[in-house]
């Protein structure tokens, strides 16, 4: 057995797809998805946008005692019910993670850091408006607040680096179980919708009026989105210790920085290509059976990261966007996307990219557009971010 390797032994997800992993790959499998308009704020833009929200209410209340209120943190909440669900699949208790090295590494954006306008506008006009909006902002920052919940006492990062958080929180995880500084790893991202969020993305252009489209010929933006993935990680050595079952492992990790725009990625993709690269360090590429792509039906997110997938594995390469189930969740869909990378290995099947029908040559490749086999080997979870960074984790079903 090599000593540390990195294995997935849990899996947690809430979003509008779903509230838990079945019932959204259910949601997936069957090509449905549920975008409308925003009705947790109000918001008029020039371009308004269908939403994916998390109704209130559909997903289960955890049974971990928060160090504070959380009914006004949404994203701490859904980060919580999604945690509840990925360690009851690794077998494994709150009180049970105490003793353990574990560690916390999670991703988000703006979690609820963007829901206190009104404390703002008050403030500004001279009035006197009440703290909770600054303590809650203080408050919310998840993975101090995952550690202090569960009372632990191993390293603890929130990662925030746009959109490619939550796969750098998994990729974090993986390198400090390497290291040895732990044996076990809550990792994942979350985000939640705000007013803010909306109308700034409105404002960039980079929306769509419709139900995203990636890598379709037609696609002219993305839809927001919220929700929480989370992976429980840990040493192979740990998972046999616990006689847990054996998911997957996540055999690479790639960061790059494009270093090239504020938003666009670099059109050659060079940053991209540096990530897979040390994503699949020894692995030829050819060994990878699909890749889930970041897919955020913008045009110039799509065209490049297109063209580095194909220049990297080949134009043949299967590829799948789940955003249009999802909407783009942030600091959360690096971390749902490994969630959905994960469960497509288990089943051997992954779904058909929503809504895609007519490929678009400069994207090269053609997502899949209908529920679709794959081999139970490896497969490329990819993410790219606002500031030009770039994220890739290189996951194998699992094996001996």
């Amino acid at each position: 057995m090599r000593p540390n390797r990195v294995v997935v032994t849990g899996l947690g997800c809430l979003c509008a797809a779903g509230a838990g992993l079945e019932s959204a790959w259910k949601t997936m499998m069957a090509g449905r998805a549920r975008p409308a308009p925003p009705t947790k704020f109000r918001a008029e833009p020039k371009r308004p946008s269908p939403v994916f929200e998390i109704p209130g209410g559909i997903f289960r209340r955890s049974k971990i005692s928060p160090p504070r209120p959380v009914d006004k943190m949404p994203c701490l909440e859904y980060l919580l019910s999604a945690l509840e669900e990925a360690l009851e699949q690794a077998g494994l208790s709150p009180e049970e993670l105490s003793g353990r090295r574990v560690g916390v590494s999670i991703g988000t954006t703006v979690g609820c850091t963007l829901n206190d306008e009104g404390f703002y506008a008050g403030f500004r006009k001279g009035l006197e408006p009440g703290l909770d909006p600054v303590e809650r902002f203080l408050a919310c920052n998840p993975a101090p607040f995952l550690s202090e919940a569960l009372g632990l006492r191993g390293p603890v990062c929130t990662i925030n680096n746009a959109c490619s958080s939550g796969t750098d929180a998994v990729g974090q995880a993986r390198e400090w179980i390497l290291d040895g500084l732990c044996d076990l790893v809550i990792a994942g991202g979350t985000d939640e919708l705000s007013r803010v969020t909306y109308l700034g993305f409105s404002s960039l252009l980079n929306t769509s009026e419709r139900a995203c489209l990636p890598f379709d010929a037609r696609r002219d933006g993305l839809n927001l989105g919220e929700g929480a993935g989370v992976l429980i990680v840990e040493s192979r050595r740990s998972a046999a210790e616990r006689r847990a079952e054996v998911l997957a492992e996540v055999e690479g990790y790639g960061s790059s920085l494009d270093a090239y725009h504020v938003t666009a990625p670099h059109p050659e993709g060079s940053g991209l290509e540096s990530a897979l690269r040390r994503a699949l360090g020894d692995r030829n590429p050819a060994e990878v059976g699909f890749v889930n792509a970041h897919g955020t039906a913008t045009d110039s997110n799509d065209k490049v990261e297109g063209r580095t997938l194909a220049r990297v594995f080949g134009p043949g390469i299967t590829v799948v966007g789940t955003k249009p189930y999802t909407g783009h969740t942030l600091g959360a869909a690096g971390a749902l996307e490994a969630v959905f990378t994960v469960q497509g290995l288990l089943t051997g099947c992954l779904p058909a990219t929503l809504g895609f029908s007519e490929p678009d040559p400069e994207c090269v490749v053609v997502p899949t557009r209908a529920a679709t086999s794959v081999a139970r080997t490896l497969a490329v979870s990819t993410s790219l971010a606002f500031g030009g960074h770039n994220a890739a984790l290189l996951i194998a079903g699992p094996g001996p």
